[in-house]
């Protein structure tokens, strides 16, 4: 067996792995229990309490986290005339049209998010093999097929995030950079599992929130305690 390194020897001691702490406790923890030299990416993982395979189940959305993930993100966006030139008055790296659609047809694929209107999605329904299993085919339902574009750039750089149950049950999401705050990482995790309660489908039986897990690129898994949460759903 491999020696475990100083660092990763007190991580491991400071880290208590059958608790269930609250979501600032582990936040706080999360920043100190790292060994990684660069600033390490933090996730949650939320396993909800139901089934993907019926479609009145399926829990997808999108949201605009409190304080952002941390990450530059490159959109690409496909429109025409005035709203190509308002894509890129709000920011976007990329816009066009048919051009566009043939370049990443071509192999292009240096974005990390794409949004396009309505009367582009012919077009960009032909690119389905390319951005579907990348997880970038624009949606309405995630407000990324929208005429409203400004705004979408805007949102998807300043920290908008989707999120999608996979078939395991489980919702899993950035939720910021090691070197943000305690407070900000906590802020952002309440906004993502708030989020998922609101949308608790009405065919979902049992108990919704079944267990919350928060981590860093190299961290440690952190048991978050879902029952602060149980009273929010009742509500909802």
């Amino acid at each position: 067996m491999a020696k475990l390194s100083k660092n990763r020897t007190k991580v491991a001691t400071d880290v208590d792995t059958a608790r269930k702490y609250t979501v600032e406790e582990a936040c706080a923890i999360v920043k100190t229990a790292k060994f990684a030299k660069f600033d390490e990416t933090v996730d949650i993982a939320v396993r909800l309490g139901v089934n993907p395979k019926h479609a009145d189940q399926m829990v997808r959305g999108a949201i605009v986290l409190p304080h952002g993930t941390g990450q530059t993100v490159r959109v690409l966006v496909f429109a025409k005339g005035d709203k190509e030139r308002e894509a890129r008055e709000a920011g976007a790296d990329f816009a066009g049209s048919d051009d566009m659609v043939a370049k990443v047809n071509e192999g292009f694929l240096d974005f990390d998010r794409v949004i396009a209107t309505p009367d582009m999605m012919g077009a960009v329904g032909k690119l389905g093999r390319v951005l579907g299993p990348r997880g970038l085919m624009p949606n309405p339902k995630v407000g990324t097929v929208t005429f409203d574009i400004g705004n979408a750039v805007k949102e998807a750089k300043g920290g908008k995030i989707e999120y999608r149950v996979e078939k395991a049950g489980i919702v899993h999401a950035r939720i910021g950079k090691s070197s943000f705050t305690e407070s900000e990482l906590a802020d952002n995790a309440k906004a993502l599992i708030g989020a998922l309660i609101r949308q608790k489908p009405s065919t979902a039986k049992g108990t919704y929130i079944r267990s919350i897990t928060v981590s860093s690129t190299m961290g440690p898994g952190l048991k978050v305690d879902p029952a602060a949460f149980l009273g929010k759903v009742e509500e909802a």
